[in-house]
């Protein structure tokens, strides 16, 4: 019976959510651990066989990292984006399209499940443009020069919409290129939020290594389950959101203004958390909403 009781407290949430697109942005320990990708996948695809149509944006900076180590390269960051010279842009090529992306594939495809990969380049899904950061020093902004590194331009997502409606599971590599074709790294949750506009989806979910949005980055157990997106524009204006987290937000926030319903902010190291977030009242993370 108490199997049952939880079919029962999903049946709402299924209701509610099928035939409703939702990107969903895989990292953190879900990307490294081979175990708690599989996992991931496979609650990926129980969304799917219950008629929801995921779209997958992958991240992979600790590979990255790691291949960047071995070649004798030294990873270098600035607000939780990676400066990225030609060499380093190589690497990013060979990790997220090379071998991350089709390894997610493979995994999909093992557990019974139609995906594709396909990178922000196919298409032109995602069009960029050198992203400069601009710093206050002092009394005057001095602008960043981060090598490599994009911005989304425009979105172009018919390439996403065929392969949704014709039953595929869109695996997505954040490199994109701008329009004279010259290849840029770009932020995976940035690119999940942008894509996740274009098709203006029910829920942008991210999965990272924290439990959600923190009262103190320093104390796990300050976790704030709901948010409205103003009260998370006034946390990221007054310095309570750090490091890695900016970019999460920052793609919330844009998503969510850009017409997505809700977003999550959940630790996708922990068994089942998109289930538990998604077909639960009580969830595990952080829910914005507009």
């Amino acid at each position: 019976m108490e199997k049952v009781g939880v079919l029962v407290e999903a049946l709402p949430y299924i209701m509610e959510f099928h035939n409703q697109v939702m990107v969903i942005k895989m990292g953190g320990h879900a990307m490294v651990n081979e175990e708690v990708l599989e996992k991931t996948v496979k609650d990926i695809l129980l969304l799917y066989f219950v008629g929801i149509k995921p779209v997958i944006v992958h991240g992979g900076g600790p590979e990255i990292s790691e291949k960047m180590s071995k070649l004798g390269l030294k990873p270098k960051f600035i607000d939780g984006l990676r400066i990225t010279d030609e060499e380093t842009m190589e690497v990013v090529q060979m990790v997220l399209d090379g071998k991350i992306n089709s390894k997610i594939v493979s995994i999909f495809i093992k557990n019974g499940g139609k995906a594709v990969g396909i990178s922000g380049k196919d298409g032109l899904l995602v069009v960029a443009r050198k992203k400069i950061i601009k710093k206050r020093v002092g009394d005057s902004d001095v602008e960043l020069d981060l090598g490599y590194v994009g911005e989304t331009e425009f979105v172009n997502p018919e390439i996403l919409r065929i392969l949704i409606d014709n039953g595929f599971i869109p695996v997505v590599s954040p490199v994109a290129v701008d329009l004279n074709g010259k290849i840029y790294n770009m932020n995976a949750d940035i690119v999940a939020g942008d894509i996740a506009s274009a098709l203006k989806a029910k829920k942008l979910i991210i999965l990272t290594d924290v439990p959600g949005i923190l009262r103190d980055p320093r104390d796990k157990s300050s976790l704030i389950s709901k948010l409205r997106v103003f009260e998370l524009e006034e946390m990221l204006k007054s310095g309570k959101i750090e490091g890695g987290m900016i970019p999460k937000v920052e793609a919330i926030i844009k998503a969510l203004n850009g017409g997505v319903e809700k977003g999550h902010i959940i630790d996708g190291s922990k068994e089942h958390a998109i289930l538990l977030e998604l077909f639960t009242k009580e969830g595990i993370g952080t829910m914005i909403e507009r």
